[in-house]
């Protein structure tokens, strides 16, 4: 591990990647969460931009207090060094930056790493102890990898898209979840290959794509085609392979989601219905039946919660076993009793002040919580610079035109 930033009073000592040191040329979702995750578990993250603009993701909005809210999500606990790696005599602040590194992330776009020299097969080889990662679109050894690939994009080209909505409407998820898998498959393959680093002492370079992410996530979907050669519909706020599985409206306007998963919950809520009748009928002994008359269903269901006020219909299906949600706008979940009960919004400071901001998912005992500020582009340079035993004169200021795979 390497030593720096990470020392002294800094917090980040407790943390379970405390003194490991990320370097990252890195822009808008995929690789940013991935060293995101890192940051949040302690390690030091030096995410390299190129000069005036830096990573696009900083503009998609400026909602977050005149931040971007992508920006704010991507990037609390990290350093920002601008750099502009086109100019030649850039080379000797790369080859340092490198030098300070046990992990080096990148998601440029296709070639641009290769060219570069930062692809992770060249950085391994010439630093055999570093972990390398190349976020791509589609990966290499296929007809695709040279195409530009965005969120919505590989979605589209995996098949996502056509799972979610309806068989008419197919729709997008909102989570992005090509640069959100991607993000996180590259994490949890990174801290493996620290795992082996421990013991054998010589880094990897690992490969990572939002195509083969996504088609991973597909899952059942994707199995049950190449078995069946067919696939199954898509039904909005539903699940294709339970029933009863959905959304139902109440008597004070609002939704309640219901879901059973087995035999034994369909009989709880048959009996939750006071529907003796269906829990008896044959035709829905088994899922696959259920599934097959999910619309006779669906309409029993509806006819009771009609009936009732959610919260009532909550309390019920609580005591019955029944697993049961309201269905929430992402304007309601902001102030979920969940989050603010237990304390899960926190305020990070940025260059615009300080912002909201949630914990990290994990929660580690003994674990500190990491909330250091989103920076502002190039704010580190001078610091790092000088830690490298280089001087602002080292690096020229021109503008870098690399582009990145994901949006």
């Amino acid at each position: 591990m390497r030593t720096g930033a990470d020392s002294g009073d800094d917090p980040r000592a407790a943390a379970p990647l405390a003194g490991t040191v990320v370097v990252s040329f890195e822009q808008a979702v995929a690789a940013p969460y991935c060293t995101r995750l890192l940051a949040d578990l302690g390690a030091r993250v030096i995410k390299v931009e190129r000069p005036r603009t830096g990573d696009f993701a900083r503009d998609y909005d400026s909602e977050a207090n005149g931040m971007a809210t992508h920006f704010v999500w991507l990037n609390r606990n990290k350093e920002s060094i601008v750099v502009d790696f086109k100019a030649a005599r850039e080379k000797v602040v790369l080859e340092a930056l490198l030098d300070r590194a046990d992990v080096v992330v990148q998601n440029l776009a296709p070639g641009v790493a290769r060219g570069l020299g930062i692809d992770a097969g060249t950085v391994v080889a010439a630093r055999p102890s570093v972990v390398a990662v190349d976020i791509s679109g589609y990966g290499t050894g296929g007809p695709l990898d040279n195409r530009r690939a965005y969120d919505l994009l590989v979605q589209a080209e995996a098949g996502s898209c056509a799972m979610t909505g309806t068989a008419d409407a197919p729709a997008k998820p909102g989570i992005p979840i090509a640069d959100v898998g991607a993000g996180l498959q590259a994490a949890v393959a990174i801290l493996a290959a620290l795992n082996a680093r421990n013991r054998s002492g010589r880094g990897t370079a690992i490969q990572v794509s939002l195509f083969d992410s996504v088609t991973d996530l597909l899952g059942f979907g994707l199995l049950h085609a190449a078995y069946t050669g067919t696939e199954r519909p898509p039904n909005g706020l539903s699940s294709p392979v339970v029933s009863p599985y959905g959304a139902y409206p109440t008597r004070d306007g609002r939704t309640v989601v219901l879901g059973t998963t087995n035999d034994s919950e369909w009989q709880r809520l048959s009996a939750l219905l006071d529907r003796p009748d269906l829990a008896a009928a044959p035709e829905f002994a088994s899922n696959p039946q259920r599934c097959e008359r999910r619309a006779e269903l669906d309409a029993a269901i509806t006819a009771w919660t009609r009936t009732l006020d959610l919260d009532e219909i909550c309390a019920r299906a609580d005591a019955a076993g029944i697993g049961n949600s309201e269905f929430q706008r992402v304007s309601d979940v902001v102030d979920h009793p969940q989050l603010v009960e237990r304390g899960r919004w926190r305020e990070v400071d940025s260059p615009v002040g300080p912002l909201r901001s949630l914990l990290p998912a994990f929660v580690g005992a003994g674990w500190p919580d990491l909330l250091n500020p989103v920076p502002a582009l190039g704010e580190h340079t001078a610091a790092i610079l000088a830690e490298c035993g280089l001087s602002d004169e080292s690096s020229s200021a021109g503008a870098a035109n690399v582009s990145p795979v994901d949006a």
